[in-house]
């Protein structure tokens, strides 16, 4: 069994909260930040049993600024 990290988005819609990894392209939801991350791990998890990705080296995410009008 493999152990990976994967990045995980997440933003409110509505009284929900979204998350998403989009490595895998997958989603889920729920009512409060760690039930979202709790359930798109488990949604994760089982679309990696049925479509195993590809190794791949680490990536690394970051935030820049940008000024504009």
């Amino acid at each position: 069994m493999k152990t990976r990290s994967f990045a995980v988005l997440i933003y409110k819609e509505d009284d929900m909260y979204i998350a998403e990894c989009p490595e895998v392209g997958t989603v889920d939801q729920g009512e409060t930040i760690e039930q979202a991350i709790a359930s798109l791990k488990q949604a994760t998890q089982l679309y990696l049993e049925e479509f195993p990705l590809p190794e791949t080296s680490p990536r690394y995410m970051t935030s820049i600024e940008i000024t504009y009008a």
